[in-house]
């Protein structure tokens, strides 16, 4: 039993304190550190939220005024929880341009690792929305789940199945609850995998070079960096929660649900809205769900598209150019999502999803080497 505690521990130690690092990687590589402090924070809080939560349409509502309202720290529990939310997307958001623009992808094992914890962390972030039973949160929970009635043949019979019923009812709020309490736990194990994916291979860094020179451990070098990093976080996560804690919520949620009456704009939360978007720039309710699914699975492409893995001077600057486009893109796209369903918004709409597309395309392009071609 000792040898084997011993064999573990140097293990931990080979893996995560002497884990050789490269010596160039700065700050934009704090954020998957971040990330994990950030799952950390939304299970603590959701499972203390769970305790006072009622799964039921009649009661839900109610049941969040009275953590709010009533119990012991229950308003800064559902602060943290909502708003973490919020930066949980900014900082994998950011995580994921990151190694966008840095190539990262050619990974592949943790590249697909990652791309699967945003699709699951995408829908535990739907599930969760569903529960304080607002009138964005029922209509929002009716609109996107009748995108799967859009699936020939299966599709009207798969989302009756997931209401539980022939409408949002009180059994899909209550499997919605579950899902959402149980899908953390999956999200970690999968955050685990991503890990042991990355310390097989180690980081990339910023100027390309090798994986294999200028190496240091990551302890104490990188450890305090990531300590300084979550303390910036930390301070600014409570310093928002604390002044502006409404401030990612949509104000319609503070209406309790009402099928009679229908918001005069259904949108999602705003770390959907580029998707969101997409969806309303296609016609076709099927070609509108494929894009919304495309948006995303689309980074699955770059590992097998892009065959450059370092950064060359001569597709340098062209590689920069493109992916301030797209970086711009996406933030309009976000920005369209939320406004209504008319002129200009949609023609727009319509003109940046293939702007969005096209980056993926014209990525490969600008990545290869023109200076080997001479």
């Amino acid at each position: 039993m000792l040898l084997k505690s011993q064999v573990l521990l140097f293990q931990f130690y080979k893996h995560f304190v002497n884990l050789p690092s490269p010596s160039n990687i700065n700050y934009f590589w704090n954020f998957g550190s971040l990330l994990g402090m950030c799952l950390f924070s939304q299970i603590l809080t959701g499972f203390f939220l769970s305790m006072h939560f009622c799964s039921d349409t009649s009661l839900a509502f109610n049941s969040m005024s009275h953590i709010i309202r009533d119990t012991n720290l229950g308003w800064m529990m559902r602060s943290l929880h909502a708003n973490g939310a919020s930066f949980f997307f900014i900082l994998i958001y950011i995580h994921i341009s990151r190694g966008m623009y840095f190539s990262s992808f050619h990974f592949k094992n943790t590249w697909f690792s990652g791309t699967l914890i945003l699709l699951l962390l995408m829908a535990t972030a739907f599930l969760g929305y569903v529960l304080p039973w607002g009138q964005m949160s029922f209509w929002g929970a009716t609109v996107i789940t009748n995108l799967l009635s859009a699936i020939p043949y299966i599709g009207n019979n798969l989302t009756f199945w997931i209401w539980g019923g022939f409408s949002v009812s009180n059994a899909t709020l209550t499997r919605f609850f579950s899902l959402h309490f149980i899908l953390p736990f999956i999200l970690l194990i999968l955050v685990m995998t991503h890990i042991l994916f990355l310390h097989e291979t180690g980081s990339n860094n910023p100027i390309g070079t090798p994986l294999n020179i200028d190496k240091i451990n990551f302890h104490p070098f990188f450890t305090w960096k990531d300590l300084l990093g979550l303390l910036f976080l930390i301070w600014f996560f409570l310093f928002l929660c604390l002044t502006s804690p409404n401030f990612f919520l949509d104000p319609e949620n503070f209406i309790q649900a009402n099928p009679l009456v229908t918001p005069p704009h259904i949108q999602p939360e705003w770390y959907f809205l580029f998707a969101y978007a997409i969806l309303r720039s296609i016609p076709n309710k099927l070609g509108g769900v494929i894009g919304l699914l495309l948006s995303i699975l689309i980074l699955l492409s770059l590992p097998f598209s892009v065959k450059n893995k370092f950064n060359f001077p001569s597709s340098y600057i062209t590689n920069k150019i493109f992916y301030w486009i797209f970086i711009n893109t996406f933030i309009l796209l976000t920005y369209f999502g939320a406004c209504p369903v008319e002129a200009p918004f949609v023609m727009l709409s319509q003109f940046f999803t293939c702007v969005y597309f096209s980056y993926f395309i014209l990525k490969p392009i600008s990545s290869l080497n023109f200076m080997s071609l001479f």
